[in-house]
């Protein structure tokens, strides 16, 4: 018997793609996948399906799917639902993987019997069925993508989205934040593959080591709890939850055809087998982050912060956010703070947690007095976390361009003698035109460090409060394994 990764191979890595749609003569959605492909740099061999036409963006086509030279590991299919079931059939076992990006089908009353007819096909004709009703895969180990722009090089962050345009807009702020992605499968109305298949997969990948969800339903509710239960939150699930209210019930419904389900039920999964629900894409983006750049831990769950930066009132109103969040930014001992003290720190600098500090001292001796205050909080503040803060736009006009990247690496190299404690930057910004070009190009460079990288003091609060879950699920059930 196969396993679930020999199972979806075909699906991440297709050695050969079958595009059904492309128009000779115009640019239909299918052409535009085939030059996306290429674009892409997708090394397999592409076989446009076209009834008449000989040949389609430069490639031969050919006339149905059961005609390709070799069997096909994914075809893209976009043309009008009603043709899709007896092309299907016709395919004769020589499909793997057919995503149906085509709608009409179960997300309308009257496409319900129709979407029945295409499983029935697909089970016909030997595939599994991905969709119908989606946009498509992302996949950088098998170089497909289905979207303009997405991240080139293969990364540990494995996404099911239930949306085509969510899916997109993942991939794309994603890539904006420093997101690698291990895949991405648009699944839509979950006719016949869904969110437990791929789960199940993620898990057993490799290459994958946290597991993002866009989910407006589950089919099989019991199998996914089932499959999270087993799985013991070994690799971090986060779960971004639509149709949780009556309204956003009533959209799932007429976006996918699909009932979301009772609240209750998702916070009972989240509670019982570990893993993250978010509210946001803005949550979900920033928590797949924390776990891309983190390792958690068991034993010790993330509680004490501490926060280093320039700006006293951000640090205050980051001390109360992250309190609601269960996080303490607690005042040092009296130890650390005449440590802190003894470096004789600028007038207006506070050392009592938060370290408040004027942006002149994190350039003074190229960082190096940066780094002696990290030092003493690493060594002496007793933290499970450390938050640094750095105003952009201050930095623009004081400190030169290179000040920044000493300041990392001096961050990097204090808190590699310090190991089990986490750092997170967050880089604020005012949206002048210089100052985010500079933190675009300061962030990249920073989240190839491994380092999560925010926007705020809260969103770097949420993706802890995130990591803090998912440590203390894993440290009970530690502790009862025990």
């Amino acid at each position: 018997m196969s396993t679930v990764g020999e199972q979806f191979a075909p699906l991440f890595e297709p050695k050969t793609i079958a595009v059904v749609g492309a128009s000779a003569t115009s640019e239909a959605l299918s052409n535009v996948f085939i030059r996306r492909l290429l674009d892409f740099g997708y090394t397999g061999t592409i076989y446009p399906i076209h009834p008449s036409a000989q040949e389609i963006n430069g490639l031969k086509a050919y006339r149905s799917l059961a005609q390709t030279p070799l069997p096909i590991d994914f075809a893209y299919i976009a043309v009008s639902a009603a043709q899709i079931p007896d092309m299907l059939v016709a395919a004769a076992g020589r499909v793997r993987f057919a995503q149906v990006v085509s709608s009409g089908f179960g997300e309308v009353d009257s496409g319900k019997a129709l979407q029945q007819r295409l499983v029935d096909a697909a089970v016909q004709g030997g595939m599994r069925l991905i969709g119908p009703n989606c946009l498509g895969t992302y996949t950088p180990r098998g170089k497909m993508c289905f979207t303009e722009l997405a991240p080139r090089e293969p990364g540990s962050v494995g996404i099911v989205s239930q949306s085509g345009g969510l899916g997109t807009d993942i991939i794309r702020k994603g890539m904006s934040h420093g997101l690698k992605f291990s895949g991405l499968v648009t699944v839509g109305n979950c006719a016949d593959v869904n969110s437990s298949d791929l789960l199940e997969f993620y898990l057993a990948d490799a290459a994958t080591r946290v597991i993002g969800f866009y989910i407006e339903t589950a089919q099989d509710g019991r199998r996914l709890f089932e499959i999270l239960r087993a799985a013991q939150a070994r690799k971090p699930v986060v779960i971004l939850k639509g149709g949780r209210s009556s309204q956003g019930r009533a959209a799932a419904v007429s976006h996918t055809g699909a009932l979301a389900g009772d609240v209750r039920a998702w916070g009972a999964l989240s509670r019982q087998t570990g893993c993250v629900l978010v509210d946001t894409l803005e949550q979900f983006i920033d928590t797949l982050l924390v776990f891309q750049c983190l390792s958690p831990r068991s034993g010790k769950p993330t509680t004490r912060i501490a926060l280093f930066g320039n700006g006293g009132g951000t640090s205050v109103l980051a001390t109360d956010y992250y309190a609601r969040l269960g996080l303490d930014v607690l005042p040092f001992d009296d130890a650390t703070i005449a440590a802190l003290e003894a470096l004789k720190m600028p007038a207006g600098a506070s050392v009592t947690n938060p370290v408040d500090c004027p942006a002149p001292v994190f350039a003074q001796d190229e960082g190096r007095l940066a780094g002696q205050i990290l030092e003493e909080i690493y060594s002496r503040g007793k933290i499970d976390a450390l938050v640094m803060h750095i105003n952009m736009a201050v930095f623009a006009g004081r400190v030169k361009p290179q000040t920044l990247t000493n300041l990392i690496q001096t961050a990097l190299a204090v808190k590699a003698r310090h190991a089990g404690t986490h750092f997170v930057l967050v880089l604020r910004s005012d949206g002048e035109p210089d100052v985010e070009a500079r933190k675009r190009e300061f962030r990249a460079q920073v989240v190839a460090l491994g380092i999560p990288v925010y926007d705020e003091m809260s969103n770097a609060g949420h993706a802890l409060a995130a990591l803090q879950w998912h440590e203390r699920f894993i440290t009970s059930r530690s502790t009862v394994a025990g």
